[in-house]
């Protein structure tokens, strides 16, 4: 039996204590009571396995078991209590093996950790949160120790860097194997990181902007750091530094690109004309004299854009300038200043070196010629150097240009000359797809023009036309030109624009000229259905109009990729 003192004693014990005996409650403190919320007497002798959550019975009775049978158990473990109200609450046991009123009994002792537990679950949770945040986010993240060495970093960082944690931990900085730059391109010392100086001062850093060689990918990539120290509370110094570095390479790369668009013409790669004004502005103080301007001018850009299309314009353009920009200094401005028009700035140029580069740039002009007969390359050239003294800058500029527009004014002709001749030689190549139709055709008007006693100079002309009628096919692309199938709208109208194109090549040749109103009026019909001016009847010239009956005949006569060709006979009658 208990004595009355023992009894007072363990009631009012600041425990929540209770002893067992044969699995039923025998004593308990008031503490006890209050956290299961049941009275003294309804505990007394209540099954001690009723206060335990049902899920966490079996494992408390194996101990509770364990113990009594002196079997190496834990004395101490968490379960899951229901109290009066059908509550659950989380408590910590330990329990201790006593004699009671002669036999063996278990004292226990209880704590509420309900709050406990939230408050790590609630770690937990965020801690979750935390390292799913970190482990996603598209900024690198990197902590610092106190001593600067790394202690983590997210899968970004990895990623960028081509190195696994495992190769970072404990590294004072990744970046002597990366070489690392500022914006203007010098050296970026590794004591003036932004992690390292928020571990020397205490101060947050933002904003810093770095390149950073990854040899993985032969290139560097811009950043911008952004370092916070982290300070235990009351401490000066901090334990850690949090960097975040976001990537923006290609804000910097779009960047670059402005700046060079700025500054140079988008189809040749050349400097443009603002660049080329400046340089004229930076030498206008005298220090760079004495100063060589060479102007150039692409003879018959117009004309190949009117015959050829603007594509091929455009090819003839970046040629010029490869052949241009190879033939000066790197310390010499050139740069396309109009449609047709380049320029060279030559600071620190004699007259004789500008002459000698001026007859480089033609030697260079004549060589690609050489080696590109198919369409020639035509650059007028003017040139004018100033005297030591400053001079005056713009004056210089205008007598260059006159000097090229005087050159340009005897080269025009035969440059347009060349080009046709290149075209015309372009048609004949084209012909053998169909295998001597010019030929065939010449003939065949020839014979008839003097079966209808048209005159031997008349005959002439049209033995031209039969011949070149077509030359304006050598602007239009191949894969309508020699297409196996019918035409779209689209491929037939851009194929009806070679009498036009014809026309325009012929009206500048002297040979051509003579038959140019024929070369464009050769696809008009009799009805007026036909183009480019929708002509009829007698509106349309008769070389015009002998040309369509012997072009028709020698289209039915011969095979097309399409069909094959009829007789003599069904081409008459048809």
């Amino acid at each position: 039996m208990l004595s009355v003192d023992f009894k007072k004693t363990f009631y009012f014990s600041p425990l929540s204590i209770y002893i067992l005996q044969d699995g039923l409650c025998r004593v308990v403190s008031s503490k006890f009571i209050r956290l299961t919320g049941y009275s003294e007497e309804e505990l007394l002798g209540l099954p001690f396995i009723k206060l335990i959550h049902p899920e966490d019975r079996a494992r408390v009775e194996d101990n509770v078991q364990g113990l009594l049978a002196e079997k190496s158990v834990p004395e101490s473990y968490e379960f899951r209590l229901i109290n009066q109200t059908g509550a659950v609450c989380y408590v910590s046991c330990t329990f201790f093996v006593v004699e009671f009123n002669g036999r063996k009994a278990l004292l226990g002792q209880m704590q509420g950790i309900t709050e406990r537990k939230a408050a790590e679950e609630a770690l937990i949770q965020s801690e979750i949160k935390y390292r799913t945040l970190f482990e996603t986010m598209a900024q690198w993240v990197i902590y610092h120790d106190a001593e600067g060495r790394i202690i983590s970093a997210n899968p970004a960082a990895e990623k960028i860097l081509g190195l696994t944690l495992d190769h970072m931990l404990g590294r004072v900085s990744i970046y002597p194997k990366y070489k690392l730059i500022h914006e203007d391109g010098s050296d970026f010392p590794i004591e003036t990181h932004p992690s390292m100086t928020a571990l020397k001062t205490g101060k947050e850093v933002k904003n810093v902007v770095m390149g950073v060689y990854n040899p993985r990918e032969e290139k560097y990539r811009w950043i911008n750091i952004h370092a916070m120290p982290l300070f235990y509370p009351k401490e000066d110094k901090p334990y850690q530094v949090y960097t975040t570095f976001d990537d923006i390479t290609e804000r910097k790369e779009a960047e670059e690109r402005l700046k060079y668009l700025s500054l140079h013409d988008p189809l040749t790669g050349l400097y443009n004309r603002i660049y080329f004004e400046e340089g004229l502005r930076r030498v206008k103080d005298g220090k760079f004299g004495p100063v060589g301007i060479i102007v150039c001018d692409l003879d018959g850009l117009k004309f190949v854009n009117d015959t050829l299309g603007h594509d091929t314009g455009d090819t003839l353009l970046e040629v010029t300038a490869c052949v241009i920009g190879k033939s000066f200094r790197k310390e010499d401005i050139v740069a396309r200043i109009g449609g047709d028009e380049f320029a060279v700035l030559l600071p620190h140029s004699s007259e004789k070196s500008v002459a000698v580069a001026c007859k480089r740039l033609r030697n260079n002009i004549a060589g690609y010629n050489a080696a590109n007969p198919e369409l020639p390359l035509s650059i007028s050239v003017g040139f004018a150097v100033s005297s030591e003294a400053s001079e005056n800058i713009d004056e210089l500029f205008r007598e260059a240009d006159n000097k090229m527009y005087r050159e340009k004014l005897h080269r025009n002709k035969s440059a347009r000359g060349a080009i046709v001749q290149t075209l015309m030689k372009a048609l004949e190549a084209r012909d053998y797809i169909t295998e001597g139709h010019a030929d065939r055709l010449k003939d065949l008007v020839t014979k008839l023009a003097r079966s209808a006693r048209l005159p031997d100079s008349q005959i002439a002309d049209m033995s031209l036309l039969a011949q070149f009628h077509d030359i304006g096919k050598v602007g239009v692309s191949d894969s309508i030109l020699f297409k196996p199938g019918a035409l779209t709208p689209e491929e037939y109208a851009e194929m009806q624009r070679h009498c036009e194109i014809g026309y325009r090549i012929a009206i500048t040749a002297p040979d051509l000229a003579p038959i140019a109103d024929w070369i464009l009026k050769h696809h008009e019909w009799w009805n007026g259905c036909g183009y480019p001016l929708g002509l009829k009847e007698e509106e349309i010239p008769l070389e015009c109009r002998i040309l369509a009956i012997c072009d028709a005949y020698d289209a039915l006569t011969n095979n097309r990729p399409y069909r094959k060709g009829k007789s003599h006979r069904k081409s008459i009658a048809e």
